[in-house]
């Protein structure tokens, strides 16, 4: 399959994405843990069906030293008992984050308030952030067709 658009190519693809991926940059300095980063990238991924951030952040989160138990069992994270209560907290804001059309609700309070159990201000900014940027990446990726399976880790770095 061959991607619909270059996103490098053009003036307005260039501008844009320059500050867009600068944004990525300065989430990947911040204080959320970045196992955590990585688990939340692929959550919000698998579910908006982006095949290109599936495959980065899998291979990103193993480069880092994840298990491959763990990614595997990110798609079922409820049912596993690999994950810490943070993460679990994380993963539940990520996927409420992401289906806010299909919800119609956005993040109850109840995640909100188990995340914040586990995370501070400045993590939860972040960690908010985050499933906003991935979900915006996935679009890009998705209406743009963009294929996945080539992905080397540290390519964006």
């Amino acid at each position: 399959m061959d991607a619909r658009l270059n996103h490098s190519a053009g003036p307005t693809a260039g501008k844009a994405l320059k500050h867009f991926m600068s944004a990525g940059k300065a989430l990947k300095d911040s204080p959320l843990p970045a196992a955590t980063q990585e688990l939340v990238a692929l959550r919000v991924s698998q579910i908006n069906g982006c095949a290109a951030c599936v495959d980065m952040h899998t291979k990103e989160a193993a480069a880092a030293g994840e298990t491959p138990v763990r990614l595997n069992l990110v798609a079922a994270w409820r049912e596993a008992t690999v994950f810490t209560g943070a993460e679990r907290a994380a993963l539940e804001l990520a996927e409420e984050g992401t289906r806010v059309a299909d919800a119609g609700r956005g993040v109850s309070d109840a995640v909100w308030t188990y995340a914040a159990e586990h995370y501070d201000g400045e993590q939860l900014t972040a960690l908010v952030i985050l499933v906003s940027f991935m979900n915006a990446v996935n679009r890009l990726n998705v209406i743009a067709r963009q294929p996945a399976g080539d992905y080397e880790p540290g390519r964006f770095h």
